[in-house]
């Protein structure tokens, strides 16, 4: 009898990867892929989803299930996530007219953000939606396709994601997991998760959207084309999946209320976990993985973006496959503060809890004194402030955090974290593995497949370090902190007016 396995995939905003995991957690072979951002202009920000998407897919797919030893035969279910909420326009046969449009990175839309705003009213938009207009909704962004696009609109025929084109390619069925579809408002009611004709008018006939599940449900199986494309045996089940932030908190176990995962990626992401919704216009109220949840999810625009923005432009001379652990050991010896250097991380706007996608980017405090290795880690500490500005808005608005817990590529950084919790005060649980969404995405392929139970989750997902804060370092950084919070308020029309100057 073949053994069997679940496949987990996870598209990312800079790399794709793939997991093969059999039902005990087990990880049994891994694949990675590089990709780029495309920035074309300043606020933008895009991806193809055919060369990069899709394409990864398909690279993922042949490696892991090359014969050496496994084959499509060995998969029992596949899950897949991606960079979400995207906007994607589709033509009558299923074909992208456009390159992605990404999540709240993308700024572009800033206008319609505020022409719906208007024509419908903002209390009227939150109320209904549960979230305020941000750079991370939708709406917008397809009405930012109908008015500077036109000519693709006219042969628009769907709008979807990345992670729904993803199942699209896969199956043939256009499907959308409710956490996404929670962003893309005002086309959706929050009290029912599902999409609503109320304020479509000007904006989509729903219709043009896929349907929305479950992230645990069946999406459909895997197509005779897509078999023959990726490798996979035609009819395997194909669970509707999610983005990928929201796998990478069922990979580490956030998935009890009072959870909090925090993502340390291209950029930040928390997910708070609970049992109904508790909306605040700072912050994203959406649907959880699983039927009955709700989430509280916030964003940061840049934060290992902006370390990797420093490593290609400010250290150019390090070798490639030394170069963060270089600039990381270099911030260590800086003590807290950066010797007076504070910096807001909005290189890209920024998301929540401020909402500005004119916010730019501050370095403040330079001298002739300064090196490198003090401007890194002012990188690092104004990202942690960040993180803290969240957590702390989280808890004002009666979020039950019992835990967090963090993942994400810049747990690998142990300097880093301990920055981050001294900053907040708070302790940081580090699992034992930290594989990523991928790793969650395997686990939803077994719950849709009825090979798996939630609470099966505690026997994948195993305790590891505990972050705890140094209590004097956080004083420190406390009245430093405030100072962050100021200089926002202090500078925030200046940035504005020379973010007209793009």
């Amino acid at each position: 009898m073949t053994e069997k396995y679940l496949l987990g995939i996870d598209v990312g905003t800079y790399s794709t990867k793939g997991v093969l995991v059999n039902l005990a957690g087990e990880v049994q072979k891994s694949f990675i892929i590089e990709h780029l951002m495309d920035i074309p202009q300043p606020g933008w920000a895009e991806q193809d989803a055919d060369n990069v998407w899709w394409a990864d897919v398909v690279k993922v797919c042949k490696n892991l299930l090359d014969g050496s030893p496994y084959s499509g035969e060995n998969v029992l279910a596949l899950a897949v996530s991606a960079i979400g909420p995207c906007m994607l326009p589709l033509d009558r046969y299923d074909r992208p007219l456009r390159k992605g449009i990404l999540y709240g990175v993308d700024t572009r839309a800033s206008e319609e953000i505020d022409q719906l705003n208007q024509k419908i009213g903002e209390e009227e938009i939150f109320k209904f939606s549960g979230m305020a207009l941000s750079s991370q909704a939708v709406g917008p962004k397809i009405l930012w396709l109908r008015n500077h696009e036109p000519g693709l609109w006219k042969k628009t025929e769907h709008v979807t994601t990345a992670s729904s084109y993803i199942i699209l390619k896969l199956t043939g069925e256009k499907v959308m997991d409710r956490h996404t579809a929670s962003h893309y408002m005002p086309l959706i009611d929050i009290h029912t998760l599902d999409w609503s004709t109320k304020y479509m008018d000007g904006i989509i006939d729903i219709s043009l959207l896929p349907r929305v599940a479950w992230s645990d449900e069946i999406a459909g199986t895997v197509s005779k084309s897509a078999s023959i494309e990726t490798g996979l045996k035609q009819g395997t089940p194909v669970a509707v999946g999610a983005v990928d932030a929201l796998s990478e908190a069922i990979s580490v176990g956030a998935v009890q209320p009072g959870d909090l995962m925090v993502m340390y990626g291209s950029t930040a992401f928390f997910i708070l976990v609970l049992p109904k919704p508790t909306p605040d216009p700072r912050m994203w109220t959406v649907a959880g993985a699983f039927s009955g949840q709700f989430n509280l999810a916030a964003g940061m625009a840049t934060t290992g973006s902006l370390t990797r923005w420093f490593k290609d432009q400010l250290a150019r001379e390090l070798p490639a496959e030394q170069a963060y652990s270089i600039l990381y050991s270099e911030a260590e010896s800086v003590p807290a503060g950066s010797n007076g250097l504070l910096i807001l991380p909005y290189f890209s706007g920024e998301r929540t809890p401020i909402n500005d996608p004119y916010a730019r980017g501050i370095i403040a405090g330079l001298t002739l004194s300064h090196e490198r290795k003090h401007i890194y880690r002012a990188i690092l500490e104004g990202i942690a402030y960040g993180i803290r500005h969240n957590i702390d808005t989280f808890r004002s608005i009666g979020g039950d955090i019992k835990r967090i817990i963090a993942v994400g590529g810049g747990t690998k950084s142990k300097a880093w974290m301990q920055i981050v919790s001294d900053v907040c005060g708070m302790n940081q649980i580090l699992p034992e593995l930290t594989i990523g969404a991928s790793y969650g995405d395997a686990f939803l392929a077994g719950l849709a497949a009825g090979n798996l139970y939630k609470s099966d989750i505690t026997n994948w997902v195993k305790p590891g370090k505990k972050l705890i804060p140094d209590i004097s370092a956080h004083d420190h950084y406390s009245s430093l902190y405030y100072n962050y919070l100021e200089l926002y308020q202090k500078t925030r029309g200046i940035i504005h007016q020379l973010g007209d100057g793009h």
